[in-house]
C-alpha cells in the first residue's frame, strides 16, 4: 500500500504545473527560482548547508544541475524528544508545601518534580560530615610547638643542600615495571572499529550524541521547501525508523513525519516532514515577520529623510509652497517599502521546522 501511495506521489508531483508567479508574501509559496535564490543566501550566510547536484537520474529539471537540494551533515541531537515532554505523574509531579505556624497564615509554596529520588549530590542529601573541632589558644599553640624547620638532612629552610644528596630519577628497573593505574589497551575488531561496548567511559559516563544529515529539497506540487532527515547513532551506524522517531516530536511523529524515499536518489531512504501544512504555517510567520521589517524600514527612512532637512536639501517641491502643500508626495513617501525579501524564506523556514524537531539542532541560524 505504501508504494502504491508513493508512486501516485510520484505521478502527481510530475504533472504538476512549475510555479511562475511570486507569492511568498499572499500564500507562502515560492518558486524554484525563489528556492535557489533564498538557498544562496543560507548557505552564503551560514556555510554549514551546502548544495547537493544528487544521482543526475533524479534531477529536476526546473532547478540547475548544480543546486538541486541543500544538505548540511553531522548535524547533533544531544537527547530525545520525549525528555522535553512535561507530565504530572511520577517523577514530574508537583505538591504544595506550607511553612509557617497553624495560625492560617503561613507562606505556600509549589515543590516541583517531588517525585524525584534524592541523589547523593542534591542539597538535600549531602551524606554525613564529619564536625571539624575547634582549636583554642592553647590547642593551637602546642600543634605549633611539633612543627620543625629543620629537613632530614639537616639542612634548615632557605639552605640550598648538596647535589650529590639528590637521587637520580633514572632508577633501574623503573620503566620495566607495571602501573596497575594504566588501562588495558583495546584490540579493534576486524575492519579496525572499535565497539562502543568495550569503552568503560561510553556505558553512560559519557554522552552519547546521535548525529543528522538534515536536506532540504523543492516540493513542486506543494511549492515549498520539504525537510529530510538521516539519522546515526555514535557509532555512525544509521538509525531505524523508530530510533528517529524518538527526536521527533509527538504531536509529529508517525503523523506529518513518515519514512519515505529521497526523491535525488535511487536507494535512500529518510524521514522527511511532509508539506502540506508548510505554506499556510510560513504565510502566518512571514507576515508577522514581514509587518516587523516594515515597521524597521518606514522608520530608517523617515530618520533619513529628517538628516536630508538637517543638511539643507531640499525636496521635490519648486516655488514658494513646499511638496506637501502643493499635495505632491515627497520621493520618500511615493517609494514603497520592500520589507521582508524573499532570500530570508530559507532562514525562517529551519526555525519554524526546528519546533517539529525540537532536540536536533537544525537551526543554525539562531545568532541572524
Amino acid at each position: 500500500m505504501h508504494a502504491i501511495q508513493q508512486q501516485y506521489w510520484a505521478v502527481r508531483d510530475y504533472l504538476s504545473p512549475v510555479l511562475k508567479e511570486s507569492k511568498f508574501k499572499e500564500h507562502g509559496r515560492i518558486t524554484p527560482e525563489e528556492f535557489v535564490a533564498a538557498g544562496d543566501f543560507l548557505s552564503y550566510k551560514f556555510p554549514v548547508w551546502t548544495w547537493e547536484k544528487g544521482d543526475a537520474s533524479k534531477a529536476r529539471d526546473y532547478l540547475p544541475a548544480e543546486k538541486q537540494y541543500l544538505v548540511t551533515r553531522g548535524v547533533p541531537c544531544l537527547r530525545r524528544a520525549t525528555s522535553l515532554a512535561y507530565t504530572d505523574a511520577d517523577e514530574d509531579a508537583e505538591r504544595l508545601l506550607s511553612f509557617g505556624d497553624s495560625s492560617g497564615t503561613a507562606d505556600e509554596w509549589v515543590e516541583t518534580h517531588a517525585g524525584r529520588g534524592a541523589t547523593v549530590d542534591s542539597a538535600a542529601n549531602l551524606g554525613e560530615i564529619d564536625d571539624i573541632p575547634d582549636l583554642d589558644g592553647d590547642g593551637l599553640a602546642s600543634a605549633m610547638a611539633d612543627v620543625s624547620i629543620v629537613s632530614e638532612t639537616g639542612a634548615t629552610v632557605g639552605e640550598t643542600p648538596d647535589l650529590d644528596d639528590i637521587p637520580d630519577m633514572e632508577e633501574e628497573g623503573l620503566e620495566d615495571g607495571e602501573d596497575e593505574a594504566t588501562m588495558a589497551p583495546v584490540v579493534p575488531k576486524a575492519g579496525g572499529v572499535i565497539d562502543a561496548s568495550q569503552i568503560g567511559v561510553a556505558n553512560g559516563n559519557l554522552l552519547q550524541v546521535r548525529t543528522y544529515d538534515v536536506m532540504i529539497t523543492y516540493d513542486k506540487y506543494y511549492q515549498t521547501p520539504r525537510i529530510w532527515l538521516l539519522g546515526y547513532d555514535e557509532n555512525r551506524t544509521p538509525l531505524t525508523p523508530s530510533q528517529i522517531f524518538q527526536d521527533i516530536s509527538a504531536d509529529h511523529a508517525l503523523k506529518t513525519v513518515t519514512i519515505e524515499a529521497f526523491p535525488h536518489s535511487s536507494t535512500l531512504q529518510a524521514a522527511s516532514v511532509h508539506p502540506c501544512k508548510h505554506a499556510s504555517v510560513m504565510k502566518k510567520v512571514i507576515e508577522r515577520m514581514n509587518a516587523g521589517v516594515v515597521e524597521e524600514q518606514l522608520a530608517a527612512r523617515k530618520n533619513s529623510g529628517k538628516h536630508q532637512d538637517k543638511d539643507g536639501k531640499k525636496k521635490w517641491g519648486f516655488g514658494r509652497k513646499g511638496a506637501k502643500e502643493e499635495g505632491v508626495k515627497s520621493p520618500v513617501e511615493e517609494e514603497e517599502v520592500e520589507g521582508m525579501r524573499v532570500d530570508f524564506y530559507l532562514v525562517v523556514f529551519l526555525k519554524f521546522i526546528a519546533s517539529i524537531v525540537p532536540t536536533i539542532e537544525v537551526d543554525s541560524t539562531t545568532a541572524f
